[in-house]
């Protein structure tokens, strides 16, 4: 599948430097643990039915105090209650959160993972010079919000959909790609962790992968396969799908990289000037067997 496409070279050294620059990226073992238990079976389309190969949450440990004090996961935190959870349901934005979205866009623009995004993307000739113009970027395609549902009033956006997750109609669970909002919901039981995803025995993740495909259940909707990036910094996966979003106008856009040692394919799906999702998909992990 992904491996025919072939490595994209320039985009593999770029996220490397990124990689390395993500000072605030948490430690396996050290700042979470995670219990990976069984491997998830197959679910039908349409089905909210699944074998629960995990008995225990993902997350048995994270240093929350840790998570807390550092600027941009606090400022991110904030976001994670600011959305309607169903699609079709307008949300409406307090001064309040509109506040909070500007918070964690400076926070995130101070780190060097920001920056050196943002060079890349003027050298390209992708993004505004000017920081001021570059976060009006940035809000566009993550915070704007639009239409997903035709049915309703502006219910949805990039951060909502890629960060928080949604719901369609009640049916079916929409994104939530992010490793704090998973633990976060987790915790709070609404998140039910059923095993983790893998094509063969080979595929086998690892308790200290930083990418990991899974499959949970949440708030009775089940996810038959999600896929989220472990440990790694908001600022890092906000850059990394920035970048890809800039990088094409396909609706749909995929393309194979070589990040640390995880041999990847990252997908964004544009909505309009905006991101609909992104997430990384894990092909395999070189201490495995690449």
């Amino acid at each position: 599948m992904a491996r025919g496409q072939g490595i994209n070279r320039e985009l593999s050294d770029l996220l490397n430097e990124l990689w390395k620059l993500d000072v605030n990226r948490m430690m396996p073992g050290k700042d979470y643990k995670i219990n990976l238990q069984g491997k998830a079976g197959f679910v039908a389309e349409g089905s909210n039915h699944a074998r629960d190969s995990a008995r225990a949450p993902l997350f048995s440990y994270v240093n929350e105090n840790k998570l807390k004090s550092i600027d941009t996961y606090a400022h991110f935190i904030n976001l994670l209650d600011n959305y309607e959870m169903s699609t079709g349901v307008a949300e409406h934005v307090t001064k309040e959160e509109l506040q909070e979205n500007h918070l964690f866009l400076d926070a995130i623009l101070k780190t060097e993972v920001m920056k050196c995004a943002h060079r890349y993307l003027v050298r390209k000739g992708l993004a505004q010079s000017d920081p001021a113009k570059f976060k009006s970027q940035l809000y566009d395609i993550w915070f704007k919000l639009y239409r997903r549902d035709k049915s309703g009033g502006e219910d949805s956006c990039g951060f909502e959909h890629v960060f928080v997750g949604e719901t369609k109609h009640g049916k079916e669970i929409m994104g939530l790609h992010n490793w704090v909002q998973f633990y976060h919901q987790e915790k709070h039981n609404h998140v039910d962790y059923k095993g983790y995803k893998a094509r063969n025995n080979k595929d086998t993740p690892d308790e200290d992968d930083h990418v990991l495909n899974l499959q949970f259940s949440w708030n009775g909707l089940v996810k038959p396969v999600g896929s989220c990036f472990i440990g790694v910094s908001p600022e890092f996966e906000v850059a990394l799908f920035t970048i890809v979003f800039f990088l094409s106008n396909e609706r749909v856009t995929n393309v194979t990289v070589k990040v640390d040692e995880y041999l990847l394919e990252i997908v964004v799906y544009r909505f309009g000037r905006s991101i609909g999702t992104s997430y990384p998909k894990m092909i395999s992990s070189n201490n495995r067997d690449f």
